[in-house]
């Protein structure tokens, strides 16, 4: 007989199955035992008699440490009484490897610097394994959305020797007798492909070395980045309205009862629909001012404004036409007011805050060069990038998501470190 996966029966299938997987938990009552089931795709109740399989087995089964991994032949049905829905009645089961008792993680309750100790561990609890399935669910659909729109998904170094947005975050590494850095983002590489494949994304990690202690700041997370040739800046917009819309469906649509468990209604997200609302960096300003925040005009939103600015509205939205002084060296002037550029960031509502950030490209050798001096950069650094302006540019726009600020919106979570199995901010490079 095949193995059965245990969401193939928490979907409906029923009858006689073989599964394999570990056991997370266990109870008894009397006669029978109540075993909680995991193989990697879900959580099964199974019921096991003592009746049915002897005293002896049920007595070894009852002193069976949780984490044991085992085979169980049964029967599947439904039975709302059960978590999820359905549960095994047991005919047959053999431990394939018996675990050592005092498991790290217990049913009470445990420290966060504790679970984070213990992460490999924590990763098997109901909470996080929903978590991560949302997770995977987040990537398949970016990639379905850009295989729809014809997207090429490229990869390129994640050691570099120049910055992307400015030195003070970078995490410097010796590369035998020169320096190099961590990449920050794929984007000036990924405008160099555009001229070679068109419309190119990535998914990869990317790092900061931002000794930022809140909520939504890891120093090691997953970027989703796009690049656009012959794209304007209204274009822009409305790709990332799409594919963010397109995302909140799908894990509406097919991941509710992960949802569920989370405490967020798929609803919620069914409701996210473009056009996006937009605001003004500088109508922002004003609406922080009003709300009591002390924010300098030309400096950046931190995680203080964030969190009162995201308090107005139910929906993503948009800050928009950045002030250079708040905008890195590639953002295009606004032809409108060339004190501003042609740039967005996109904010979810709830939790997460920006989750992402993009503009329209300076196209010319001239305008980038500009912005290199401004910011007191060094042009020998990026003669490459510079270089793509004088053969092949092209009126271009990108943007970068971070996918775990994405996870902790559509899953509601109040910090970043759920959003990722094994987390690194400022003090937590272990395990």
């Amino acid at each position: 007989m095949e193995y059965t996966d245990i969401n193939e029966i928490l979907s409906g299938k029923e009858g006689k199955i073989k599964i394999r997987g570990w056991l997370h938990n266990k109870r008894s009552s009397g006669g029978i035992q109540f075993l909680i089931f995991r193989d990697g795709t879900g959580f099964i109740q199974c019921t096991l008699s003592k009746n049915k399989l002897g005293e002896k087995i049920f007595d070894e089964i009852e002193r069976l440490p949780v984490e044991s991994a085992a085979e169980i032949e049964g029967i599947a049905k439904a039975d709302k009484r059960a978590p999820g829905g359905y549960e095994i009645s047991v005919d047959k089961i053999a431990v394939v490897s018996k675990a050592e008792g005092d498991f790290p993680i217990t049913k009470k309750k445990h420290g966060i610097d504790y679970l984070l100790d213990n992460r490999a561990f924590w990763l098997r609890s109901k909470k996080m394994f929903n978590i991560m399935i949302i997770r995977s669910k987040v990537l398949e659909a970016a990639r379905e959305w850009f295989k729809q729109n014809k997207f090429v998904e490229v990869q390129v170094p994640t050691i570099v020797g120049t910055a992307v947005e400015g030195g003070s975050s970078l995490f410097e590494l010796k590369y035998f007798d020169n320096k190099a850095y961590l990449t920050q983002s794929w984007q000036l590489y990924g405008e160099a492909m555009i001229s070679a494949f068109g419309k190119c994304f990535t998914i990869a990690p990317s790092f900061r070395a931002e000794p930022s202690k809140t909520r939504r700041h890891l120093t090691e997370y997953w970027h989703l980045e796009a690049e656009m040739p012959f794209c304007d800046f209204e274009q822009l917009i409305a790709i990332e309205e799409q594919l963010v819309t397109y995302i909140a469906h799908k894990i509406a649509k097919e991941c509710e009862k992960e949802l569920k468990e989370l405490k967020r209604d798929s609803k919620d997200l069914l409701k996210i629909k473009p056009p996006f609302p937009r605001i003004t960096y500088n109508k922002t300003v004003d609406l922080l001012q009003k709300d009591g925040i002390k924010i300098k005009y030309g400096t950046r939103l931190g995680a203080d404004e964030e969190d009162v600015l995201i308090k107005h509205f139910s929906t993503p939205f948009f800050v928009t036409h950045f002030p250079k002084e708040a905008a890195a060296f590639y953002h295009k002037p606004d032809s409108k007011d060339p004190k501003l550029t042609l740039s967005a960031d996109l904010y979810s509502p709830e939790s997460g805050g920006e989750i992402s950030g993009g503009g329209q490209r300076s196209d010319s050798v001239e305008e980038l060069m500009r912005g290199i001096k401004e910011q007191n950069l060094k042009p020998e650094d990026y003669k490459w990038y510079l270089d793509l302006r004088r053969w092949g540019s092209s009126p271009h726009s990108g943007f970068g998501l971070g996918i775990e600020r994405m996870i902790m919106w559509l899953c509601k979570l109040k910090h970043i470190r759920d959003a990722v199995a094994f987390p690194r901010f400022v003090n937590r490079v272990y395990p």
